[in-house]
């Protein structure tokens, strides 16, 4: 059972991440990956493979050690409830960056690639991302705007 769920993790990000990287554009996309909710089948894995392995678990989150980590990935339930987590949070980080890419006017063509980057190796992607969010001229102006509103606050 465990391997099944391991690969449902997997599994139940995918339609998400296909529809950002393949159809950026379409409506439902920007309402699917504008939802939080999204991330919740992926969770449920996480859960059902966290629970039975829970005293290992909160031993290793709460006194983090690299003997605890290492016993914990050992178990079939600790490994497949990290890997849960971490494609939780991945698509979690794919979806921001997403959204956040439509918001600053980012080409789907270069985002694209991207989330396949971040699918693959999420430090990565969202290292590369955060770059070139930070030089989108959308998000200077952005910046600058909220400077001006800040600073007229203060001076009102």
């Amino acid at each position: 059972m465990t391997a099944v769920l391991f690969d449902l993790a997997f599994w139940l990000a995918t339609p998400v991440w296909l529809l950002m990287i393949l159809a950026p554009a379409w409506g439902p996309t920007a309402r699917i990956a504008g939802s939080p909710l999204s991330v919740l089948p992926v969770l449920l894995v996480y859960f059902a493979l966290a629970v039975p392995v829970f005293p290992e678990l909160w031993t290793t989150v709460s006194d983090p050690n690299l003997d605890a980590f290492r016993a914990l990935t050992a178990l079939p339930d600790g490994a497949g409830a990290i890997w849960a987590q971490v494609i939780a949070w991945d698509l979690l980080v794919g979806q921001w960056m997403y959204r956040e890419a439509r918001r600053l006017g980012i080409s789907a063509w270069l985002m694209g690639p991207l989330l396949v980057l971040t699918v693959l190796l999420s430090p990565f992607g969202l290292l590369v991302f955060l770059g070139l969010r930070a030089r989108s001229p959308r998000l200077e102006r952005d910046n600058r705007a909220a400077r001006a509103v800040h600073e007229a606050a203060k001076a009102g």
